[in-house]
């Protein structure tokens, strides 16, 4: 089980995040994930995906259910498609999508962006580094993330960021 500590701009609590990744075969896993509020020691959300790969095209695809303590039940679908711009594959640049819909399947919340992303192994001794700067296409604006190893640091040009510590 993944599990790390999460941390917004807009919140005034820390919050415990779990994944589990149940394999269905080589190229297909059940993914659950979900979200506790230490602040209300509730749960934010759940969710389960069902989510397959296709190694030769660089192409991942998700469908699953998301329970949220404010929206209630939705379904969600997803995608990316990585195009590598070097032969090694460090440096790769992204498509990728997202929409969810109310239970009725009425209400859309659709998500989309391109990115460049940058993975440099051994920047320094046993650290890794990760760079992604892109563009969300339906919120109109840019984003960047750095990672090292455990760390994540999330921000856009609206003054949105989060801050993840993987355990």
């Amino acid at each position: 089980m993944e599990t790390s500590l999460r941390y917004t701009c807009n919140s005034k609590f820390m919050k415990i995040h779990a994944k589990e990744k149940v394999p269905v075969n080589s190229k297909t896993h059940l993914q659950l994930h979900g979200e506790l509020d230490t602040g209300t020691g509730a749960p934010s959300y759940f969710c389960a995906m069902i989510r397959h790969f296709f190694p030769e095209a660089s192409t991942g695809l998700g469908l699953g259910l998301h329970y949220d303590k404010r929206q209630k039940l939705r379904c969600l679908v997803r995608g990316k498609k990585e195009f590598p711009v070097r032969a090694d594959k460090r440096v790769t640049f992204n498509i990728k999508g997202r929409c969810d819909f109310d239970q009725d399947l009425n209400q859309r919340n659709p998500k989309g962006a391109a990115e460049f992303a940058w993975n440099i192994k051994d920047f320094k001794e046993d650290q890794d580094v990760r760079i992604k700067v892109g563009y969300e296409m339906f919120d109109k604006v840019p984003y960047m993330q750095i990672r090292e190893n455990n760390w994540t640091l999330n921000a856009n040009m609206k003054g949105k960021w989060n801050l993840r510590y993987d355990l």
